[in-house]
């Protein structure tokens, strides 16, 4: 059988060609692989560059490659936070014509880590509720699409920084199956194997001393199911409000929202007595304020890096003189005469206040922090500053002292990363185990 590549982009076969596939992945030469560190896999992975990408090369047999590729190809069409798949290649043989093992290749997701590498240094309590936070959330829009798992647990899980919290990415759908709807029996499965999954990785890092004293690996297991079904409850209960009360209805939508979620359709049913309204709201997954930055500035990022820059965003826009906030008086069908529309303000926000201040960073303290964490990370510092100031003190005097004080301190390990935010609609490249 001849060598062949399924791509998803009809340029990515002729840069994997250049790829040493004659080769079984153990033994690829150091000069196409990219020292990354990586998760535990039942699989041998590598990370390699073809062309200007990283990808990840993981070796598997011809059917689950193949199924895995397609479900990943699923999963990126209903949006949901998981390695991007790029190719598969079958038909692989040796030197001496034997067959090889098939590989599935995807897409490095930039500025993420596997779990153990987090754990390099003593990760502290807080830290870890935050990552299990992440793999709740992520494992409940796995559900709403209709995905079971099957092997949730934090080796298949990177996790990526999101303004102080995290954000978790799917890295191996083998185990999987896509469903129109789940059951609560699929449901509770997937579940109460994250639980078993994720105590004994946490076993095995109290085994290596890599774990918080005051953590208990058990306790923290059973702490992604509470997590996990405070949060399916939060989403997909019926709410029964008095009638006349439909604020309530728009207050559970913003709560939904700031967990991330948007609503996609909703029932809402009266009484027969006309007292009551019910509320059953469809939500499907995240992208509220992903989706409004995207549009006003081509700046693709996650989900609390988007309301943190659009919170930063509108408070610069309200600086501007040709600046019309929303519900100020104007002509029918237009803002005030002078003023200017919100996508060319936000265009001048990324131009001339988010661009200068990234790149007041050098490239080579930035760690793995794409363009939009860091900018984060330097709000938060000047928040700090202005309060011990009792007074702003300024994006540039942020940037120096940040740049001066902060980062040198920082010990992380690296990853590939944008060395500049580029223009409007330039998007950090994403990355996998």
């Amino acid at each position: 059988m001849a060598l062949q590549i399924s791509a998803t982009n009809p340029e990515h076969p002729a840069l994997l060609l250049e790829l040493p596939w004659q080769l079984p992945l153990e033994e690829w030469p150091e000069h196409h692989l990219v020292p990354l560190p990586r998760g535990i896999s039942r699989h041998v992975v590598r990370y390699a560059r073809a062309g200007d990408e990283v990808v990840a090369v993981k070796e598997l047999a011809e059917r689950p490659a193949v199924r895995e590729y397609e479900l990943l190809l699923g999963l990126d069409r209903l949006r949901i936070p998981a390695v991007d798949p790029l190719a598969v290649v079958t038909g692989r043989t040796d030197a001496a014509g034997e067959p090889l093992e098939s590989v599935l290749i995807t897409r490095h997701l930039g500025g993420s880590l596997p779990y153990r590498s987090m754990f390099e240094t003593t990760m502290r309590p807080a830290t870890m509720h935050r990552l299990m936070d992440a793999l709740a959330v992520l494992l409940v829009r796995l559900h709403l699409a209709g995905f079971a798992w099957g092997d949730c647990s934090l080796s298949n899980t990177l996790f990526r920084r999101d303004a102080g919290a995290y954000a978790a990415y799917l890295v191996d759908a083998e185990t999987g199956d896509l469903h129109p709807q789940l059951s609560s029996g699929q449901r509770e499965y997937d579940l109460d194997l994250a639980r078993v999954n994720i105590s004994g990785e946490l076993l095995d890092l109290e085994a290596a001393g890599a774990l918080h004293p005051s953590v208990d690996p058990i306790e923290f297991g059973t702490e992604i199911c509470a997590r996990y079904r405070g949060l399916w409850e939060e989403l997909t209960r019926t709410s029964v409000y008095p009638a006349g009360k439909y604020h309530y209805i728009d207050r559970r939508i913003r709560r939904l929202n700031d967990l991330g979620f948007d609503v996609a359709e909703m029932q809402i049913a009266h009484s027969s007595g006309g007292d009551t309204v019910t509320f059953v709201p469809k939500v499907v997954d995240a992208g509220h304020h992903q989706r409004q930055l995207l549009r006003l500035t081509g700046l693709d990022t996650e989900e609390n890096q988007a309301r943190r820059l659009l919170n930063d965003l509108e408070s610069w826009m309200a600086t501007q003189d040709d600046y019309a906030p929303a519900g100020s008086g104007h002509r029918t069908g237009g803002a005030p005469a002078g003023s200017a529309r919100p996508e060319v303000l936000a265009h001048r926000w990324v131009r001339d206040v988010f661009r200068p201040t990234v790149r007041a960073v050098p490239t080579g303290l930035r760690g793995s922090m794409d363009p939009a964490e860091l900018y984060h990370e330097i709000l938060e510092h000047r928040w700090f500053l202005s309060e011990r100031a009792q007074h702003d003190i300024g994006l540039d005097t942020a940037v120096e002292d940040y740049v001066d004080t902060i980062l040198p301190k920082v010990r992380e390990p690296l990853s590939p990363q944008v060395d500049d935010p580029g223009p409007p609609g330039a998007h950090p490249v994403p990355e996998q185990r």
